[in-house]
């Protein structure tokens, strides 16, 4: 079927976190999820679901275990077994799990900002210590700097949190800086948990490659998190796995995560087998449409927004957006909420190296896109 994304879908009075933080007449363009429709296959599966009335305890590891063993060897030639999967109900606790099982408090726990903001608090939260050699910005890009990251590693560093694809930056990690990775981790004796949950949403000429597939030996060092919530847009269905070869990191995995980590609810389960049976077709139309917008929005900033640069976009939906050199007076996202009623995310939550940045998720019908954009335009020229 055709998917008309064009078409706005009202997302407010129906508990969106991302359209009810704000007044009415702020265009919320932050939180990281789509303001379009989910494939048509998945509403089907949960409404089949809520017809049969009865809402009981489900059990994802049998037919969702073997689908996503089918996808992880058809897209990345990846041999993975049903006991290496682990079910999450998301990403974000599979994160914090990683550095329960691999660390203990006082530990290091290395991390590159600007990154996710979870990679940054969750940590400290839990009494572990900041290891964050910056990424380093190159032209319209970041790279990792290799000596950087490497000295940042102490006598108790314990685990690497990778962001592959990432975010806020874009990058799709090449195989050679993938190794590097690799190579340093295995030789200092530190562990990796690779978020790889926007690994589907990539643009043309670039491959996700997960870092556990290099070799068994770095397999067994890594925790490898997906889920099927930012490429289908089922976030809120709280659904997702990691991938654990290593059988004694997983057996630490399923002890720490014993009456802390819940199972999949029943209605995450439904739309993530849904999703990866069905869904391809509307992700392809997805991704040719957010394509569009990030191009659009790519000229709008470099034509219509003085001062103001976008990072070139390798994958995800959220552009990073460098303010520093544009008039605005502070707080980059203060002020175009402000003074532009567009709701963007601060780019200091990401990390040390984000001020003076703001994120912007593209993931909305082009008309609200440009909405938002000649309002920022407008506030630009007011300064």
């Amino acid at each position: 079927m055709k998917y008309d994304f064009d078409r706005p879908v009202e997302r407010r009075g129906t508990d969106s976190h991302k359209w009810q933080r704000y007044g009415g007449d702020v265009i919320p363009l932050w939180v990281a999820d789509m303001d379009f429709v989910s494939p048509e296959p998945i509403v089907e599966a949960l409404h089949r679901r809520v017809d049969h009335r009865i809402f009981g305890y489900s059990r994802p590891e049998t037919d969702l275990a073997r689908v996503i063993e089918e996808r992880l060897k058809r897209l990345y030639d990846w041999e993975v077994s049903e006991e290496e999967i682990v079910f999450l109900p998301g990403v974000v606790p599979g994160l914090s799990l990683s550095f329960l099982v691999c660390t203990r408090p006082g530990d290091g726990v290395l991390v590159q900002p600007p990154v996710y903001f979870h990679f940054i608090n969750d940590p400290v939260l839990r009494g572990r210590v900041l290891n964050d050699p910056p990424l380093a910005a190159k032209g319209d890009t970041y790279e990792i700097d290799f000596d950087a990251f490497e000295a940042s590693i102490t006598g108790r560093t314990r685990i690497f949190l990778l962001c592959n694809p990432h975010n806020p930056v874009g990058r799709v990690f090449t195989r050679a800086e993938l190794t590097r990775i690799a190579e340093i981790c295995l030789r200092r004796g530190v562990f990796i948990c690779s978020d790889e949950i926007h690994c589907d949403l990539l643009y043309p000429g670039h491959r996700h490659i997960p870092i556990a597939t290099l070799d068994p030996e770095v397999a067994s060092i890594t925790i490898t998190l997906m889920a099927p919530s930012k490429t289908f847009n089922i976030a809120g269905l709280g659904s997702g796995f990691a991938v654990i070869k290593n059988p004694e990191v997983r057996g630490l995995w399923n002890r720490e995560g014993q009456g802390l980590v819940p199972h999949v609810n029943i209605m995450g389960h439904v739309a993530a087998l849904a999703a990866f049976r069905e869904g391809q077709e509307w992700l392809d139309q997805v991704l040719t449409y957010l394509e569009g917008n990030r191009d659009f929005l790519a000229r709008y900033v470099a034509e219509r927004l003085p001062g103001i640069t976008m990072t070139r976009m390798e994958a995800t939906y959220l552009a990073w957006l460098d303010c520093r050199r544009s008039a605005i007076p502070g707080n980059p996202s203060a002020y175009f909420l402000k003074a532009a009623k567009v709701a963007l995310n601060d780019g200091a939550e990401f990390g040390r190296t984000g001020e003076g940045f703001v994120r912007l998720n593209f993931a909305c019908p082009r008309r609200v896109l440009a909405e938002a954009l000649g309002r920022m335009e407008e506030a630009l020229r007011r300064l």
